[in-house]
């Protein structure tokens, strides 16, 4: 590779300069702030390229760059970009964000210091009913009249627990030992340090519509009012091929290739024999994969042939 002589730039985004430090609120007393960041869409390209060069293209080709290694995604380009957020979210919601293992992180500790003061409200209308359909998800409210007992029991219980905490700290029982008993409600703050490319992969996930709301909120404020500002190439990019986009498996490409050539009866049977339909003459039983299949293909207009009611 040819030496460059020339001194090199740090090169800055003034749209993040503008909200350093700038806390975004999440949920109801939470919120995120971008503390440093590194790189840009320039860096992508010019990691892509593996030149040192700076506006050696025109905008209109960077952009295609990005989208090619998003499209066919080729990632390494884009952990050249780094971010640092400071960020205030209930532990509850955090024990979900800290099993994303690719960031460095620094949290808050209760062990040193005295726990933060703030726990997460639900409001009447805000308690979410279980799924009938997936045991990991919720749907639905419970009527608000009913959820105002929910919301003073839980005022009643964050209280309570906050007062048995601060008595033992006065009494001087250890922090470590004291914290023992504060809720998963309780707000904590860290420090989060990632790349670009697998924080897009974390808002791929935590963005997704089945995503539980508490994370989802803080995802859709990293995306769309920060990531959206560093990178923006990237980030239209990442909406267009990533967040907008639905993948198809071998098997549902053959079964869309038989429903538009009105092989229905063809598309049955690649179902039974991809172990999507029971054996014929047995009723259809819950099947995750398949409802996956006939969402993506009713999405499309396709009429599910399992589903439609036999010919007279």
């Amino acid at each position: 590779m040819e030496q460059q002589s020339e001194k090199l730039i740090r090169p800055g985004v003034p749209a993040m300069d503008e909200i350093l430090g700038t806390p975004f609120p999440v949920l109801d007393d939470g919120f995120v702030r971008v503390i440093d960041y590194m790189g840009s869409d320039a860096a992508i390209v010019q990691a892509a390229r593996v030149s040192y060069g700076a506006g050696t293209k025109k905008r209109h080709e960077d952009r295609g760059l990005i989208r090619y290694l998003m499209r066919h995604r080729h990632s390494s380009p884009f952990e050249m970009c780094e971010i640092k957020l400071h960020v205030r979210v209930p532990m509850d919601t955090w024990r979900q964000w800290i099993r994303h293992r690719t960031a460095s992180v620094n949290e808050y500790s209760t062990r040193y210091s005295i726990a933060i003061d703030a726990m997460r409200k639900t409001s009447p209308g805000e308690w979410r009913l279980q799924s009938v359909s997936n045991r990991q998800g919720s749907e639905g409210c419970l009527d608000a009249g009913r959820g105002v007992h929910f919301t003073k029991a839980e005022e009643e219980l964050q209280r309570a627990a906050r007062t048995v905490y601060e008595e033992r700290l006065a009494a001087g029982i250890a922090r470590e030992q004291a914290r023992k008993d504060l809720p998963l409600s309780t707000y904590t703050e860290a420090y989060w340090k990632i790349d670009l490319h697998n924080l897009l992969h974390f808002l791929a996930l935590r963005m997704e519509a089945h995503a539980q709301f508490e994370i989802r909120a803080y995802a859709e404020v990293i995306g769309r009012d920060i990531v959206s500002r560093w990178c923006p190439l990237t980030w239209e990019a990442f909406e267009e091929y990533r967040l907008g986009a639905v993948e198809f498996s071998r098997t549902e490409v053959e079964l869309v290739r038989c429903l538009v050539e009105g092989r229905e009866s063809e598309a049955v049977e690649l179902a039974r024999s991809a172990g999507l339909l029971p054996p014929e003459g047995e009723p259809l039983t819950r099947n995750l994969e398949r409802e996956e299949v006939e969402e993506k293909l009713a999405s499309f207009g396709f009429r599910i042939p399992w589903r439609a009611a036999p010919s007279s």
